[in-house]
């Protein structure tokens, strides 16, 4: 129903619905730290998401939360179900259930996902089944080549909805979502890393 308003819209409807996704947008960005950053752009049906963070954490730490998929649903928005369903050799096979929200649209996402583990420093993610019609992405984190000890957590992916976004707000409902998410896991990267800060003095 929302969806059909918003294709079914005026022109002036659409450029008022289209000045408050980009102002969500950068309002999302200033409300981010300044070592978070997030980049979107569409390519044909798909969205491309770049995003990026500064982590002050210990690497084991960082592939433990990455890795930890019985728990996202904990600290992930917009994930309801995340669980290990098998196994095969380093990949491992995860059911997830969540929705990705935007203004006054909203769908439900429900996929399985094979997240392949190249320890220490890469996951690469795609999908198996689900309602998104492609999803592959990686994490990698990488040192820090200006203060050492530090490390960078970079995500790359290309996705695709099994049916087509909005023109106007596509790329902004997958760029709030991940972007939502990957902070989701930058907090609690950060939460973990002050917990065991305190732990060893």
């Amino acid at each position: 129903m929302a969806r059909a308003s918003l294709l079914g819209c005026d022109k002036g409807r659409a450029a008022f619905v289209l000045l408050i996704a980009l102002s969500w947008c950068v309002a999302g960005a200033a409300w981010a730290a300044d070592n978070v950053t997030i980049h979107a752009e569409r390519q044909g049906t798909a969205v491309a998401i770049e995003a990026r963070a500064l982590l002050i954490a210990p690497l084991p730490l960082i592939w433990a939360t990455l890795t930890d998929y019985d728990r996202l649903s904990t600290f992930i928005p917009g994930m309801h179900v995340s669980r290990v369903i098998d196994r095969r050799g380093p990949a491992a096979i995860v059911k997830q259930l969540g929705e990705a929200g935007f203004l006054i649209f909203t769908r439900p996402i429900d996929v399985v996902v094979e997240s392949l583990e190249k320890p220490p420093h890469i996951i690469e993610i795609r999908v198996l089944s689900g309602n998104l019609k492609k999803l592959d992405g990686r994490y990698h984190i990488e040192p820090d080549t200006q203060t050492p000890g530090n490390f960078i957590l970079r995500w790359y992916g290309v996705i695709e909805p099994e049916d087509s976004l909005p023109p106007l707000i596509g790329v902004p409902i997958l760029k709030a979502n991940i972007g939502d998410q990957f902070r989701g896991m930058v907090r609690e990267i950060e939460r973990r890393a002050e917990q065991w800060r305190t732990e060893q003095k």
